[in-house]
């Protein structure tokens, strides 16, 4: 590596990329035993000095693709919640900061939806009720 790619600090356009080089690497690996392998994103970025890869390698679905479970749960388990399977990974904002979709944990029942926080993929979770009230002040005029 030439001093010129060192990083020295963190930020989260850098750690996107190197996320992204890293999935390219294991996509070969995965390959070779019949698997696939996505990105899940990242987290912790710790004062711009680590963070946490995260990545979802799982046996391929019929249609060749990922099979993502929290997105098939989120499906099964939205219309108990208000929500519908098409709100997995909708955004909405809270607080003044933007938010996405990750899941719902029945065993949370007073804070059942997972979201994680843009850019930083922070997790965080919040009430249904919430949730779907946020997502409709979305489409409002």
């Amino acid at each position: 590596m030439s001093k010129a790619n060192r990083i020295t600090r963190l930020t989260s356009a850098a750690c996107e990329q190197i996320q992204a080089r890293m999935l390219e690497a294991c996509r070969k690996i995965a390959s070779d035993h019949g698997l696939v392998i996505e990105s899940t994103g990242w987290r912790g970025l710790e004062p711009g000095f680590s963070f946490e890869p995260a990545f979802r390698i799982s046996i391929p679905a019929p249609d060749g693709k990922t099979l993502n479970l929290d997105k098939e749960m989120f499906a099964l388990l939205a219309e108990q919640y208000g929500l519908e399977a098409a709100d997995f990974e909708r955004e909405f904002i809270a607080g003044g900061e933007r938010f996405r979709i990750t899941g719902i944990d029945p065993r949370r029942p007073k804070y059942p939806i997972s979201v994680e926080r843009i850019p930083d993929r922070r997790g965080f979770k919040f009430t249904a009720d919430n949730v779907t009230m946020l997502l409709k002040a979305q489409v409002e005029p």
